[in-house]
């Protein structure tokens, strides 16, 4: 008897008939094959949809929602309310990913009960150049306390330039990051609309500054397709008021929650100061 899924992968799809075949392949590859596939198909106008249904019979678990388009944070929340596992997680429709990459989340979920959110690392593929490299060669590994988590999930120059220069195996993406639907049901978390990008960066730190324990690994399971069209990779005029809005909505949340969490540790140690004191009396 199968047991019930745990993980729900989201796949916010627009006008990727090039690639959804292969991030699909690999998917229906895993080694952890007990997962739900959730595409959120906004609107494309090519095949992607009618490529999506070609893949049905290959999942054990396959859902397909066709919406109006709305951009990439409307379909993102589409998929968050229609998640009914306990963790879930997201992937793009031109990346794909290696065999233990559902199973990893799962099993980091297990081994660390303590953390409301997980992460692996990933790869970099290129257009240009054979062959995966992987975004980071440091190693990092195990629980990080609220402060670490932040420096490794923020990008303050966001994408206007390299992020290479700030390389980590975790950064502000979501595709590589594990959740606990529990978190975004009780806060009614959500993605922000109308940003170019950073509204996954906006949403991590949004979602840390709510709980507590982060548990990640650098072991590379992602491969992040590296698009010359890609938006991200093409500079245009709206990139500068979106990065600075985005990155004050980052900056005010990290501040707040880390003002927030030094004014809890100073009252643990008060009480501890003031328990001390009542034994000695």
């Amino acid at each position: 008897m199968i047991e019930q899924p745990e993980l729900t992968i989201i796949m916010p799809v627009y006008n990727v008939e090039g690639y959804i075949g292969r991030a699909l392949d690999h998917l229906a590859n895993q080694n952890d094959t007990n997962f739900k596939l959730l595409i959120v198909n906004d609107g494309s106008t090519d095949n992607t949809r009618k490529i999506a249904e070609s893949y049905r019979n290959q999942f054990r678990y396959f859902r397909i929602i066709n919406k109006v388009n709305g951009g990439l944070s409307d379909a993102r929340n589409v998929g968050l309310e229609n998640v009914d596992t306990p963790y879930f997680t997201f992937h793009d429709g031109d990346d794909w990913v290696d065999p233990d990459y559902t199973a990893f989340f799962v099993r980091a979920f297990h081994a660390h009960p303590d953390a409301a959110m997980v992460s692996c690392g990933f790869w970099l593929d290129y257009e240009s150049r054979p062959g995966s490299i992987s975004a980071t060669k440091k190693q990092l590994q195990g629980m990080k306390n609220k402060f670490r988590t932040y420096q490794l999930i923020t990008n303050p120059l966001g994408s206007l330039f390299c992020n290479r220069i700030f390389a980590t195996p975790v950064k502000g993406y979501t595709w590589n990051k594990g959740y606990k639907i529990s978190v975004v049901r009780r806060y009614h978390l959500r993605f922000v609309r109308n940003l170019t990008f950073m509204e996954d960066q906006i949403f991590n730190v949004q979602y840390v500054a709510l709980t507590t324990g982060f548990y990640c690994a650098n072991q590379p399971l992602y491969h992040y397709w590296q698009r010359k069209d890609s938006m991200v990779h093409n500079f245009n005029l709206k990139m500068i008021p979106d990065d600075f809005k985005a990155n004050y909505m980052v900056a005010r949340v990290v501040v707040r929650s880390l003002v927030h969490e030094h004014k809890k540790i100073n009252s643990n140690k008060q009480n501890l100061v003031e328990a001390s004191e009542r034994e000695q009396r």
